[in-house]
């Protein structure tokens, strides 16, 4: 690519993904057959991987990432190579796999690898029977991004390699994996992946897994035992989600949008594998109010899966655009104070994170990352690539003169890299040649700031606060009465309060509540009674099946000490496996267990 010195090109542009060990410079994948086989009693996946590639120039050799990998045998056009090598592990990037062979330039090459995966596969997950809902067999799930492939398969393992894949999964049970699937002989499971996707979006899952219809081009996969209340969830909006996202960019290209709904004890939020996104089972709320989510993963089906950050180092192109486009979804179904209330919680989150991170933040809050020190991907993921990333995207938005002038360029901007991997100085230039006309405008965003400068975005967007304010002024409705010693709470507040609140709107509210505590002059612990009256007056949190409410209610209440609530949490957070919700309430047990025996030492 010509290098362009403007005011959003640095001198140099980048020119290899530092995240990978592999020479993907020197050759052109066409196409790329994989075939695993699941072995449940070894845990592990035998594989065979077959490229059909040619070599740029001529050379001598070919690198693919590999981790934790065994190599049985290496082919080049049916004919076995002994001459390869495994690398010694370069952390965290894993072992080189180095096959010397003489690439003539432009000449087709099939290259065939038989592999296995070990104990230390990152790829991977299995489980026990005892793991799962059903309880009828095991299950197996992977998790490629970022650069967890190269431990299921040697590969160029780098999102600026993108290749379609045939694909086949054998195992005794149920497989999906990231294709359509064409047939199914004894337990070999075929998939075709005509559009071409990188290596992290690679997926494989087996186990005891039924589908039910949510759309007339969409099903949802899971255990038997919840199928019917996943399509329950989500078959009011997924067609109404998909029409909205089409008539915003263009057609869907990937004939079948299918979710997979994990056990519980999945731990991740959801992963936009094409053809099959992996779901948090705590979507399934009984009330159809997280299924946003959805929608978030859905329109990765564009950004990130069709059009594709050339590397990690810009990963805010695929997360920043796919916040962006979820919220645009939420504005068209719902009204546009919908997607401002969506947006002023994310920008509150983005707060949170860069402060949670403290001193890292220098690095990691920065929305185009450097990772040439071989840092692990995984350790620069935050909120920061999803939240100031999409805050841009809506910024440029409101410079160039609102929605009606910038959404032509959405279309535009995925039609010219549909198929395709960039970065943010192409993404810019597209942006610059398509507004052409609005070349002062854009030139007065401080693109250095946004782009290179750790914290905060430099501007602070003018949402609309219709929804949140009604949250914020019932949680200071509280805070004054505590504060002015007024006791008659169940004369002043009402289950009217928040009947009609959103779940997003309750977890505002009670996000906001639990702030409070940060306060020098309150604590929670002080007002124990108010946390008991609140029990009270809205009961209907703790029946909530609700999992963000739910967590966020025993938070409340755990953090003011409130001891009726220390064994719910406990129990509930046994039925979830999701590490958003784990990890910080287990921080609370915890800290109430030192308490507990802090108090008792001093009694005693």
């Amino acid at each position: 690519m010509e290098v362009v010195i403007s005011p959003h090109r640095p001198i140099q542009s980048p020119e290899v993904d530092p995240s990978t060990l592999s020479n993907y410079t020197n050759f052109n994948i066409r196409k790329t057959d994989l075939q695993f086989k699941v072995l449940f009693d070894e845990e592990k996946v035998d594989g065979v991987v077959v490229y059909d590639l040619s070599s740029i120039d001529e050379i001598e050799e070919v690198i693919l990432d590999t981790s934790y990998l065994e190599i049985q045998s290496v082919r080049v056009n049916d004919k076995e190579i002994g001459e390869y090598q495994l690398k010694e592990r370069a952390e965290p990037l894993g072992s080189a796999l180095v096959v010397k062979y003489t690439f003539k330039k432009n000449t087709p090459v099939k290259l065939e690898i038989k592999f296995s995966t070990t104990s230390k596969c990152t790829a991977l997950q299995f489980l026990s029977k005892e793991a799962t809902d059903g309880k009828k067999a095991p299950y197996l799930f992977s998790q490629c991004q970022a650069i967890h492939a190269r431990s299921l398969f040697p590969c160029f393992d780098t999102p600026a390699v993108k290749t379609p894949y045939k694909m086949m999964a054998e195992s005794p049970y149920p497989a999906l994996m990231s294709g359509r699937p064409i047939k199914q002989e004894h337990n070999k499971h075929y998939f075709d992946q005509p559009i071409p996707i990188p290596s992290y979006l690679v997926a494989l899952a087996s186990g005891d897994i039924t589908k039910a219809p949510i759309g007339p081009r969409s099903h949802v996969y899971c255990e038997p035992s919840k199928i019917d209340a996943c399509q329950y969830e989500f078959e009011h909006d997924m067609e109404k989600f998909l029409t909205t996202v089409e008539s915003l960019i263009f057609k869907y290209e990937w004939d079948q949008y299918d979710a997979l709904v994990l056990p519980s004890s999945f731990p991740y939020g959801g992963m936009e594998n094409p053809n099959v996104t992996f779901a948090t089972p705590t979507l399934i709320s009984g009330d159809r109010e997280n299924v946003d989510v959805l929608a978030h993963e859905l329109a990765h089906s564009w950004s990130g899966n069709l059009v594709t950050n050339c590397s990690w180092e810009h990963f805010w192109l695929n997360e920043g655009w796919t916040v962006y486009l979820e919220r645009r979804i939420q504005g068209a179904i719902y009204g546009e104070p919908t997607r401002h209330f969506s947006a002023i919680i994310g920008w509150t989150d983005l707060e949170n994170s860069i402060n949670a991170m403290g001193k890292s933040a220098s690095r990691f809050s920065t929305l185009v990352q450097d990772l040439k020190d071989q840092c692990d991907p995984d350790d620069s993921f935050s909120t920061v690539p999803y939240e100031k990333g999409s805050n841009l995207l809506y910024h440029i938005e409101q410079v160039v003169g609102g929605k009606e002038v910038f959404d032509p360029f959405i279309p535009y901007y995925f039609k010219k890299y549909r198929y395709k991997s960039l970065d943010t100085y192409e993404f810019l230039d597209t942006l610059y040649d398509f507004f052409k006309d609005k070349k002062t405008e854009l030139d007065s965003i401080d693109w250095n700031t946004w782009l290179y400068k750790p914290g905060m975005p430099p501007v602070k967007p003018k949402f609309d606060s219709t929804l949140v304010d009604q949250c914020y002024n019932l949680a200071d409705k509280w805070y004054n009465a505590i504060v002015k010693r007024n006791k008659n709470y169940s004369q002043v507040f009402h289950y009217d309060d928040v009947k009609d609140f959103s779940s997003n709107q309750s977890v505002v509210f009670l996000d906001t509540l639990t702030s409070f505590d940060k306060h020098e002059s309150f604590k929670w612990s002080d007002n124990i009674d108010a946390l008991q009256a609140m029990g009270d007056i809205y009961s209907n949190y703790s029946q909530s099946k609700n999992a963000e409410v739910v967590f966020r209610w025993y938070a409340l209440q755990v953090t003011g000490n409130n001891t009726q609530f220390y064994d719910p949490l406990g129990e509930w957070l046994g039925t979830v496996g999701r590490m958003k919700f784990v990890r910080p309430g287990l921080h609370n047990l915890v800290k109430i267990s030192v308490l507990i025996v802090l108090k008792t030492m001093l009694d005693s």
